[in-house]
């Protein structure tokens, strides 16, 4: 019984002296956390790629959807622009919105 006190004694102060050390205490412990952390990240972030939808949305699946979409031919940008250039830009006045906690007073 005695010998097995001993020998568990040594072990106690063996391990307890590799602990002493600031870099063995600190230092392994954080290297182990990044190391594992990143090979973790590489995983979790691959789920994103791997059910990505890269394909583009065809005209009769958003109108399935629910969305309206022009036809590609009907926006360009003279179009776009004939429908700015006659709005007033210099005459306006900057309307705020309700909070969340106020009542809505503007509509």
């Amino acid at each position: 019984m005695e010998f097995y006190q001993k020998i568990s004694n040594k072990l106690k102060n063996k391990f307890r002296g590799l602990f002493k050390s600031s870099t063995r205490r600190y230092g392994i412990p954080f290297m182990l956390f990044v190391l594992v952390g990143s090979f973790g990240l590489k995983e979790v972030t691959s789920i994103r790629y791997q059910y990505r939808d890269d394909g583009p949305l065809l005209h009769e699946e958003a109108k399935k959807a629910g969305i309206d979409m022009k036809k590609p031919g009907e926006v360009t940008l003279e179009t776009v622009y004939d429908s700015v250039k006659d709005l007033d830009i210099d005459n306006w006045e900057n309307k705020r919105g309700p909070r969340p906690w106020e009542e809505n007073t503007w509509t």
